[in-house]
């Protein structure tokens, strides 16, 4: 094999490491997943509050997730936002599954295809299911959700203690604008 087509064969493998890396569905360690956790209860419209920085929302205002449970055990994710530079709503349909236990809140999603990642509830409104805090699978994912577009300032900052002592860096929260109609 010629050294060009060696160098692109370990580039292959590389980026084929790094992608598989990049869809682990595991907790990150020393984060708990929230027990007891009911999905008749989460099911319906969350708004994201704040998030972190990645690009499959970048520039999205007006975030919401929604899920429902599907007769098969899994749940269907449906995340939708508005796109000012472009000035359309963006949506993605996806397929959520317990990585164990359904009264535990941890779940791999897919968006594409086989590639899953982590989802796992770290705090919860367990009383009345009114918000919510999910990280991925390592500290560079997190979002604050709510049932309603903004949370009471109370609230806010708990979770924004919780997320720093679980080391969130939450000076990088994105804190999601809601001013349009749901279109």
């Amino acid at each position: 094999m010629s050294r060009p087509l060696i160098f692109i064969a370990r580039a292959l493998l590389l980026t084929a490491a790094l992608a598989l890396g990049a869809c682990s569905t595991g907790l990150p360690e020393g984060i708990s997943a929230v027990t007891p956790f009911d999905l008749k209860r989460y099911e319906g419209t969350w708004y994201e509050i704040a998030r972190l920085d990645h690009s499959f929302e970048r520039g999205l205002s007006d975030v919401s997730a929604r899920y429902r449970a599907k007769p098969d055990g899994s749940v269907e994710v449906l995340n939708r936002g508005f796109d000012a530079k472009s000035g359309e709503w963006r949506q993605a349909t996806g397929k959520a599954q317990f990585t164990g236990p359904s009264d535990r809140g941890s779940l791999k999603v897919s968006f594409f295809g086989p590639f899953y990642g982590g989802y796992h509830v770290m705090a919860l409104d367990q009383q009345a299911y009114r918000w919510s805090m999910v990280v991925g699978p390592n500290r560079d994912y997190l979002w604050i959700l709510s049932r309603d577009k903004q949370l009471s300032p109370a609230v806010r900052e708990d979770l924004l203690r919780q997320a720093k002592a679980a080391g969130i860096a939450v000076e990088r929260l994105i804190w999601v604008a809601h001013t349009r109609q749901d279109g």
